[in-house]
């Protein structure tokens, strides 16, 4: 059961995906355009997975997101909080690699929605142009996301933060958004298993502008990862009395239910 409705969800969020791209192309006509698209992505990807994985998605701290521009740091486990954030995140921006522009169709639209991208061929310089693109987004009231470990890590994995958010921290003068979640355990960065059960993505309080870079560093760190243990402890927990064989990346697998 779970293979098939993991294959029926799989088979319906791609075939969605690609008549969304093809057909939002007049989307491209202007940013605000291309973000009700990409919001209209990730609504029809939460109930997809709703209706045919078995999959919820709760949204917890929605009162904590600040009314104008904030930067936005996210526990990255898999693709769905990439959808799913842009659901509640009003004039998002998120920073990303310069190599994701260049994928057909969906290269134009995140160019076109204003997202931030890191072009690493340019070394130290990639620093001072990504800090300079995400102040002229900020000055523009986005909510810039930022996945400050730079990739998808398993539940469960040291966390592995990098310097990138503090230099964004200290240069835009505004307020950080935690963002804990467990949707790993359910959606897996490695494999096309959707699993049914709760997936929660916790939007913690803000943490205020103007703390010392190391100081910014650690709580942030700290909050995020605190908080996302928790809720992956907790859904192991429901997991395993589902009866579902998850593994984390420093837990043994849970026993299937007989």
């Amino acid at each position: 059961m779970l293979a098939l409705r993991s294959l029926a969800f799989n088979l319906c969020f791609y075939i969605a995906t690609t008549l969304l791209a093809v057909f939002g192309l007049p989307a491209l006509v202007s940013r605000r355009a291309v973000l009700r698209l990409a919001r209209t992505w990730g609504r029809l990807t939460l109930w997809l997975l709703r209706h045919v994985a078995g999959t919820d998605v709760e949204f917890r701290g929605l009162e904590n997101i600040p009314a104008g521009a904030a930067l936005v740091a996210a526990k990255h486990q898999s693709a769905l909080e990439t959808l799913a954030l842009c659901t509640v995140f009003p004039d998002f921006a998120y920073v990303l690699k310069r190599e994701l522009l260049m994928i057909p169709l969906i290269g134009w639209y995140l160019s076109r929605g204003g997202m931030v991208a890191i072009d690493r061929s340019k070394g130290t310089r990639a620093m001072s142009l990504m800090n300079a693109a995400a102040a002229e987004a900020i000055q523009g009231g986005a909510q810039l996301i930022v996945f400050p470990e730079g990739t998808r890590r398993a539940p469960g994995a040291p966390p592995a933060y990098k310097q990138g958010l503090s230099h964004l921290y200290a240069a835009l003068n505004v307020p950080c958004v935690p963002v804990a979640l467990n949707t790993g355990l359910f959606w897996s960065r490695n494999s096309l298993v959707r699993r049914p059960g709760k997936a929660i993505i916790d939007i913690l309080p803000p943490i205020a502008p103007g703390l010392p870079r190391t100081e910014f560093q650690a709580l942030v760190q700290e909050r995020i990862e605190a908080a996302s243990n928790v809720l992956v402890g907790g859904a192991l927990a429901d997991l395993a009395g589902a009866g579902y064989h998850v593994s984390t990346a420093e837990a043994p697998a849970a026993a299937p239910r007989s």
